[in-house]
Order: C-alpha cells, then structure tokens, then sequence
C-alpha cells in the first residue's frame, strides 16, 4: 500500500509537449497523485519566471513541495528518490525477470542521452513549421540556436526518416527475442518510458506513417502499442491528476510547503573546486545543448548527479530549483555578487 503523500506535486505542462507526456508517463507509473499548471507553449513565462525566479525555458518543470526540479530526466531520478518503493510506491528501476537484478545507471544514461538526445531530435526534425505561426517559428528558432528554414527541413526529411528506420531497427533487434519490455524486465522502466514517449508521438505525423511497416518491425510497433495500453490501464485505476490550478494557486501552495533539506543532495567541494564555485556562490545553470536561458542563483547544492540554487520570485520566497549534473553548464554569475 502507498503510504500517505506528504508533499504537493505540481507538474508545469503544456498538452503539445512531448517531454511533458513522458513525465505525465512517470507519474502514473509511479502512481503519484499531482496538480497541473498550464503554461504557454512559447516565452514569457510569468508563472515560472515571475513567481518563482525560475528562468529555466523547456518544459516539464515539476514541483515537489518547495523543491522545483527541471528536466525530465532529473524529474524521473527525483520521483524514484522521494516516493520510493520502500513507501508502496512503484519503481522505474524493476528487477529484469527470472530473479534478475535492476539496472539503474546505464537505464538513466540511455535516457538522457539516446532517447533524449538521439531520437527525439530527430522526430522534431519532423515538425510542420510552415503550419505555425511566426511567433512558434521564432520562438524555437530562439531555443534552438539557429534560425528555422522550414524549406530546408523538408528537403533534408528523407535522410532524417532514414535514420529513424535505422533506430526502429535497433528497437527491432532489442525486442526480437519476444522479450514484453526492453530490458526483459518485470514491469515497464524508464527505458521503456523514455524510448516510448518519442515513436509514439511520432505516430501522429503523417510524414512519417510509412515508416511504421508492421510487416518491417512487427515487435517494435506491438511495443509501442503495448506500452501505450499499459500506461492507459495504470493511468485509470487511479486519480492521478487532483486538479488543474492557476499558476498563482501553484506558487501559494509551492511557498506554503518545506523545502528538502539540501545535505540530502549534499555538496562535493571537489568537483565545486572544478567548477570554479563554492557553496552558497552565485551560480547560473544553463543547458549545454539547446534552451540556453541561464537560471541564476545561490548554489546551496552540488553532487555527481544535480546541482540546486536557491531562487526567488516577486514575492522574495526562496525556492530550490534543481538541475541535472549532466549536459549543464554550471559558473559563476556574471554581474551578480560573490554571495547572493
């Protein structure tokens, strides 16, 4: 039995994120009842930025009490730590089957780096962007780096739909020996949800419904369809979603709870040195890839795995915003005060 949630969780989403469906996946899978926030789909975001002094720009961003972290992968690391199967909560990490044993670091490596990173660029490669409006185009220009010609995208679709015939056959080769989950584990885990989120919203395009030949990767599409069902049946055998809120009720109940207690991360005055920081420095966290807004604040945390800065918003309530150690650029803050 799950034992009582002791902290709100509140997710920051939008409907047309493809990362906000795979923590939206996570969440179910761990059976963790939460809020939702809807934000817009392109900056300014006041509800994040204003309030809470999180100037982070991708989504999902996930609550838990007065803890905010960012980035899907470190959102999956978070829920495992905090609702924990010694608790009655699910696990993303299950044993493989036969009495085998869980695999959890080179699950969360192929997570953030080839379903993240690997895949899902490619299937965005694929977007519509002559459909959208000029502020989308602009905006994602802006994430991105580099200016969208959606011209040249279309010209370069064959060979990114080529590479992704290349991936469906990796996932084809994975599963070929009837295995129900991807690392023949006893439920799915967060190598299933991680790989699954990106082919299963490519199945909405109609430029790349080719590409999905039954006859071609008959176990790879039984597995998308499989995993989809299995998301589906957990999702309605509980009230996942308590309510949908504002983003001025988020923050009141974001500020009205206890933040963790920061020596749980801990922080590692070895890789700081490294770093070029200390502890309770101004730092700025930053992407190293794309969506390069620069979060700034007081580092009051540093381990191998993520990093937190205390921020604030206009109400001067501090939060800790949490960030993965991993593709983020962490320095001090330019212009801003050794101590904050």
């Amino acid at each position: 039995m799950v034992a009582p949630q002791k902290l709100p969780v509140i997710l920051y989403h939008y409907d047309a994120s493809p990362f906000a469906t795979k923590a939206k996946n996570l969440l179910a899978l761990k059976k963790v009842p939460h809020f939702r926030v809807e934000v817009s789909t392109i900056l300014p975001r006041p509800d994040l930025a204003d309030r809470l002094g999180v100037t982070y720009r991708r989504i999902p961003i996930l609550a838990i009490g007065r803890d905010i972290y960012c980035d899907s992968s470190l959102i999956a690391s978070a829920l495992e730590r905090r609702f924990p199967p010694s608790e009655g909560y699910p696990t993303l990490f299950p044993a493989r089957k036969g009495g085998g044993k869980a695999d959890t670091g080179m699950v969360k490596a192929l997570s953030m780096t080839y379903a993240d990173r690997a895949v899902f660029p490619l299937a965005a490669e694929n977007l519509p962007y002559k459909k959208f409006a000029p502020e989308f185009v602009k905006d994602r220009s802006s994430w991105l780096g580099k200016t969208i010609d959606p011209d040249a995208m279309a010209a370069n679709q064959p060979v990114v739909k080529s590479w992704l015939v290349s991936h469906l056959s990796l996932l084809e080769e994975q599963l070929a020996d009837g295995r129900e989950w991807l690392l023949d584990t006893e439920t799915p885990s967060l190598a299933d949800i991680s790989v699954h989120f990106s082919w299963e919203w490519m199945q909405q395009f109609r430029s790349l419904r080719d590409i999905f030949d039954r006859a071609r990767f008959p176990a790879s599409i039984a597995w998308i369809s499989r995993t989809s069902e299995y998301i589906a049946n957990i999702s309605a055998q509980q009230k996942g979603v308590l309510d949908n809120i504002s983003g001025a009720q988020a923050a009141e109940i974001i500020f009205s709870s206890a933040p963790e207690d920061p020596r749980i991360v801990g922080f590692d005055a070895v890789e700081a040195s490294r770093l070029g920081v200390k502890q309770y420095d101004a730092v700025s966290v930053t992407p190293s890839d794309n969506g390069k807004v620069p979060t700034v604040g007081k580092l009051v945390a540093l381990s191998l795995d993520e990093v937190a800065v205390e921020t604030q918003g206009n109400s001067g309530t501090p939060v800790y915003c949490h960030f993965p150690r991993l593709n983020f650029v962490i320095k001090p803050a330019a212009g801003v005060g050794a101590k904050l």
